[in-house]
């Protein structure tokens, strides 16, 4: 029932508007950082981009999972949905997968410009393939965050904003605060560890390092946990 959830909602992305400003965004978007990036002199590499689009998921992931819960609740589908034969854990792990395998197709521009410095240069695939495994790592952890904000709301603005909010904490909060030169050194690295860019850095670089794994799989897997927790807390109201 898992993978029927998760085929029905990656359907439901595509017949949604948003999901083809999403890939436009995206496409847009990737292509000006590869563009600024691939100049005459400097080294082929695809670093400069993955580390600008880590910032574009910031947006783009809680725009794929707005409406993942929070439209079953507006359109009142939620209670046919949950007195189906399935119970919450397949219907957030159906939802969370479906957008994930949504999430990777976003991902398809950066394969056509890593074909594109293939032709014209030689670059180093290691950090390439490492970067682009990370780039997944972080939208899996994104989407969590985000099919947790949406169960917690019917708004879909609500949940998007909720979720940018959710996300900005080790992100921006963590980016800005390691640049505090009075934080002491424990804190420091504290801080950096929660940083969600400070932990995609090993992969942009070409580094395999399972404290990133675990850091990744570790909040994705804490964020769905409190999705189901959300919707089985529905199930009482």
């Amino acid at each position: 029932m898992t993978f029927t959830i998760a085929k029905r909602e990656l359907q439901s992305l595509f017949y949604s508007p948003i999901a083809y400003v999403v890939l436009g965004g995206f496409a847009i978007g990737s292509s000006v950082f590869f563009i600024q990036g691939f100049q005459p002199g400097r080294p082929a590499t695809m670093r400069g981009t993955l580390d600008m689009v880590v910032w574009l998921l910031i947006f783009l992931a809680p725009a794929i999972s707005m409406r993942l819960v929070s439209e079953e609740l507006r359109s009142g589908t939620y209670e046919r949905l949950m007195t189906s034969p399935v119970n919450d854990l397949q219907v957030v792990l159906g939802k969370w997968m479906g957008a994930l395998v949504f999430f990777c197709i976003l991902l398809s521009p950066l394969l056509v410009q890593v074909a594109v410095l293939e032709v014209v240069a030689e670059p180093e695939l290691g950090p390439i393939v490492t970067g682009l495994l990370g780039l997944i790592l972080v939208g899996a952890l994104y989407l969590a965050i985000g099919v947790f904000a949406s169960a917690w709301t019917q708004n879909q603005i609500i949940a998007f904003l909720l979720t940018v909010f959710i996300i900005a904490i080790p992100t921006f909060a963590a980016f800005f605060l390691a640049e505090e030169a009075a934080l002491k050194p424990a804190l420091r690295h504290l801080v950096l560890y929660i940083s969600v860019n400070n932990q995609y850095q090993d992969f942009a670089k070409g580094l395999i390092d399972i404290r990133n794994f675990v850091y990744f799989l570790s909040g994705t897997a804490l964020f769905l946990f409190l999705a189901v927790k959300l919707v089985e807390s529905r199930r009482w109201r």
